[in-house]
């Protein structure tokens, strides 16, 4: 292990089983199995709070993915997953979900050293909320039903059934890697799917640690697949692959749009939540306090390396200077610090490539805007930049307009509903967005006239198991999560028989 990566170590009660896996070789997970398949070579994880080299990730081949298709498709054409009791199904969703809860401590240790994310959250949302997420879904594998259909047609009995879609692909993102994870497999696994998964190549750790759960709760082999490597080759492919029955992808909405060209080509439904630029809409009742604070826990949350982030505010001229002030406030309190510390607030960002991209941001913000607190890097190893906070004129801006990814607010007065409507839908996104105002009526109006595929009132980013997530324009289509997510992985089957 390099020697800057054991200092950082030494300061903090890492578990056992952490090290030891960080301490073994990479590899993918295919047909039940650990190996090294076709692999071209391995490449650098990097650890963000030292730049230092953590571990490796093996760079995948078109090959490597062929052969896990094949798996999953054996797996769901002969093997037991599909053609199990829904409530054996669920048994072992529920197991697994319990063995994700007693190694939570070590797969936040992982996935913090991996992405640089603050090791409280990382755990109770990251981990123990993917617990909960492949609980809610494990109970649907019972719930799935067709119905009996009064048909006109004549002498007939008329039914429909509900089918599992097949062999689910997926993309899932660096900046949640273990619960964007989950979020792609939890529900197609409830309903008896088989999945061919593709984890970024930043950040491919906790998925690894997770397939020996996998493994240990007894899910059949060949029922969840995970290969690594560049998305310009192993996930071209398997978006492309004529054996995939369904895509589901999480990332920029650049490539989001060649996998769903890739998968359209093979006529397989795809799923896609891309970029976003979220707005939050403050009137003059809003309770400023509880803003700042639902700033906190979203534009800064993740180091604002979250999709769905606030990370444009409208603030009404009269609470203008006072939104600000609280805003100044909390970010003030921010502690920046490495990720394994428990007093973490503001981790750094995932590499030293991305934190080139936000520094841009900043040069930007430092350039064309007012900025209110932070604007610019901080001088320590690792990947880290200043909370920052900027006051902004232009709607059109490309601080108002493109998704810095980030922790970097932008805020804007307005004066009347009509013009922050126009300015909060002037975007190419609609991800989410949240209005804040004690006129209910208000909020009700408000959030009907949004163009955002999620929309909270006196509340930003919280989110549930039971609540469908994804967007509309260029931040993609279908849902994630609820019962929306179930419906995707299914297909309908019309059944009539002659009486």
């Amino acid at each position: 292990m390099d020697p800057q990566i054991e200092a950082y170590l030494a300061n903090y009660p890492v578990t056992d089983a952490a090290r030891e896996f960080l301490d073994g070789p990479p590899r993918m997970f295919v047909d039940g199995q650990f190996t090294e398949g076709q692999a071209s070579g391995t490449r650098a994880v990097m650890e963000p709070s030292t730049g230092a080299p953590l571990s490796g990730v093996l760079l995948g081949t078109p090959a490597d993915v062929d052969v896990a298709v094949a798996a999953a498709r054996r797996a769901f054409d002969q093997g037991p997953w599909p053609r199990m009791a829904p409530n054996e199904r669920q048994r072992i969703l529920w197991r697994l979900a319990d063995l994700v809860e007693d190694h939570a401590e070590t797969l936040a240790q992982i996935e913090t050293l991996d992405t640089g994310k603050a090791i409280g959250p990382c755990r109770e949302i990251d981990i123990l909320g993917s617990a909960d997420l492949i609980r809610y879904m494990a109970g649907w594998a019972t719930k799935i039903e067709g119905a009996t259909r009064d048909i006109s047609a004549g002498d007939y009995f008329a039914y429909t059934l509900k089918e599992p879609i097949g062999v689910v692909g997926a993309i899932t993102p660096w900046n949640f890697p273990f619960n964007m994870a989950m979020w792609k497999c939890a529900a197609p696994l409830a309903v008896g799917c088989t999945m061919v998964l593709k984890t970024a190549e930043v950040t491919p750790l906790s998925m690894q640690y997770f397939c020996r759960l996998a493994q240990k709760a007894g899910l059949p082999d060949g029922v969840l697949n995970v290969v690594t490597g560049l998305g310009a080759t192993v996930g071209a492919h398997l978006s492309a692959h004529p054996g995939v029955d369904k895509m589901s992808f999480t990332g920029s909405t650049v490539t989001g749009m060649q996998v769903g060209l890739a998968s359209v080509r093979h006529f397989a439904p795809v799923t896609l939540e891309l970029g976003g630029k979220s707005p939050m809409l403050a009137f003059p009742d809003a309770d400023l306090q509880t803003l700042a604070e639902a700033a906190r826990w979203s534009v800064f949350f993740n180091t604002g390396q979250n999709c769905s982030a606030g990370s444009r505010l409208y603030l009404h001229r009269d609470v203008y200077e006072e939104g600000v002030a609280a805003l100044t406030d909390m970010l003030a309190g921010l502690k920046v610090c490495e990720g394994l510390d428990p007093a973490c607030d503001i981790g750094p960002l995932v590499s030293a490539e991305h934190r080139q991209s936000v520094a841009r941001y900043l040069q930007m913000a430092n350039a064309d805007g007012d900025v209110l607190i932070g604007g610019g890097l901080c001088e320590r190893p690792g990947y880290f930049v200043q909370p920052t906070l900027v006051a902004m004129s232009d709607n059109r801006h490309p601080l108002v307009q493109e998704e810095i990814f980030g922790p970097v607010l932008a805020v804007l007065p307005f004066e009347s509903e009509d013009e922050v409507v126009h300015l909060a839908n002037d975007s190419v996104y609609g991800l989410a967005a949240s209005v804040w105002t004690a006129d209910g009526a208000r909020a009700q109006r408000v959030a009907r006239r949004i163009d955002a595929g999620s929309v909270w009132i006196n509340c930003h980013d919280v989110g549930d198991s039971a609540m469908p997530f994804g967007g509309c324009k260029s931040s993609g289509f279908g849902k994630d999560l609820g019962r929306e997510q179930i419906d995707h992985v299914l297909r309908t089957k019309a059944v009539t028989m002659a009486l």
